[in-house]
């Protein structure tokens, strides 16, 4: 009978743990927007250099510098979420400029064709790094200190971060179906691309501001005693004292590289020769979709970096096949829905990865500064998606790209041909045998230590709460 009861007593859930839909689409409402954004984004050096008719160096240069610019603002701002204490709470009030965010990018995709070379330079500029170091790291910085405060317990967290994914990758699977077919349509009509983003930005500025007015901050404010009196030089002791947020922020500058290359409209243009057909590939990885649901348990299972991991490393056969049966449709739409479902460890559960190195902090009775470990993340994931546009712009310059203004049709030499297909196969899949390894040999070790830190902050978080309610 007792082994009877013990089964029964296992099967009891914590009604605390339960996320109601409607909760869960109002939190997401923001990151779905922000993640569109970013998808627009990533077509911002294809327009550049087919719209504007900018060298690709010129362009990969000038990201660059912005995203240093924007790891400036990253630490300064990440710190500051850590130090806010309002009526609103800590994370909160930064999700206005979600209204920003969509104003600086329309300016952006609607770049002057008027003004000399220099002004276009500047306006991009300064366009971006307003974006992406101001608007970006405000709604990025801010996620993981919103989150723990919104949502009452480790598992609604858990849940809200995997689950909540589900909707931001299914808005992403409509942009990529949809956007390629309006790029076609537009061409590479300047005034269209305007209007275009206009008309994206306003409803898309609408949902992200859902958030900031439906879901307040109200649990875990015992956590905040591990945040106070945050000095700047804690920044520098957090990489002393916590060796995983290195290994986490090489990652994200890795992952960022690879996934920020903006390879894939110039593979489909140039190689399949139609940049319409991304929709079909974008229709079938659609498939992937599930996997917000199979995940949390299988990360519970197996552990976030055995699961990482292993996404890798199948991630890096498939640019291999892509790269062994280039040019072949079928090929494309396989290894595409390949990577896509591996690509879902890393994205959806980024969040989890700053709670738990906040967790290792508190557990060592240092601040838990989730506000600046997030931004520090961050600032990695911005340097290594700029250096990925970079890269690509670079590489595409010295096989001789031939840049394109307006509706000017350019043949391209064999040398571009082929560094496209290398940097969207070959290249891939060299970054993701690096991402499986560092995984492998660094962040292992926190998971499995994490049963044991999470079982030792409860204790004192309850201990803390009974000497609060003997205190009143």
């Amino acid at each position: 009978m007792r082994i009877m009861n013990d089964k029964k007593e296992k099967k009891v859930k914590n009604p605390d743990d339960k996320v109601g839909f409607g909760k869960l689409l109002c939190w997401q409402s923001s990151p779905v927007s922000v993640a569109l954004n970013t998808l627009l984004l990533a077509q911002f050096g294809f327009y550049c250099s087919d719209v504007l008719g900018i060298d690709t160096v010129v362009v990969g240069t000038l990201l660059l510098i912005s995203k240093l610019v924007d790891g400036v603002t990253d630490l300064i701002i990440g710190v500051i979420i850590d130090k806010t204490e309002t009526k609103w709470g800590k994370g909160r009030p930064y999700e206005i400029f979600m209204l920003f965010l969509w104003a600086a990018t329309w300016a952006l995709f609607s770049t002057p064709t008027s003004f000399p070379a220099v002004a276009k330079y500047a306006w991009i500029f300064i366009m971006y790094t307003f974006v992406n170091a101001v608007c970006k790291t405000c709604l990025n910085g801010n996620n993981t200190v919103y989150l723990v405060r919104a949502f009452k317990t480790r598992t609604q967290q858990i849940k809200a971060t995997a689950y909540g994914s589900f909707f931001t990758m299914a808005g992403g699977f409509a942009f990529n179906i949809i956007f390629p077919q309006l790029m076609v349509k537009i061409g590479n009509n300047h005034a269209e691309w305007s209007k275009t983003v206009l008309l994206m930005g306003i409803p898309l500025t609408l949902i992200g501001l859902v958030r900031i007015l439906t879901i307040p901050e109200k649990y875990n404010k015992e956590a905040d005693v591990h945040s106070e009196q945050l000095k700047f030089k804690d920044v520098i002791q957090l990489f002393k004292n916590n060796k995983y947020v290195l290994a986490v922020c090489v990652i994200a500058f890795l992952y960022s590289l690879v996934t920020s290359l903006g390879v894939g409209t110039y593979y489909f243009k140039y190689i399949l020769g139609n940049v319409g057909l991304m929709s079909v590939t974008s229709a079938f990885t659609v498939l992937g979709l599930p996997m917000a649901f199979i995940l949390p348990r299988w990360a519970n299972k197996y552990g976030m970096a055995k699961t990482c991991m292993i996404a890798f490393f199948i991630s890096a056969a498939a640019g291999l096949v892509m790269f062994a049966l280039s040019g072949n449709f079928i090929a494309v739409l396989v290894t595409m829905l390949v990577v896509t479902l591996c690509s879902v460890p890393y994205n959806m559960m980024g969040a989890v990865f700053v709670m738990e190195m906040s967790d290792y902090n508190e557990y060592n009775n240092q601040p838990r500064m989730e506000g600046t470990i997030g931004a520090v993340k961050g600032l990695t994931e911005k340097i290594g998606s700029a250096f990925g546009a970079f890269v690509l712009g670079a590489m595409l310059k010295v096989a001789g790209y031939v840049t394109a203004t307006g509706d000017a049709v350019v043949t391209q030499p064999d040398s571009a041909i082929n560094m496209i297909r290398f940097m969207a196969t070959l290249f891939p899949m060299i970054m993701y045998l690096l991402l499986a390894f560092l995984f492998k040999k660094t962040y292992a070790s926190l998971d499995e230590q994490k049963p044991m830190i999470q079982a030792e902050l409860a204790k004192r978080r309850e201990a803390a709460a009974a000497e609060a309610a003997a205190a009143n």
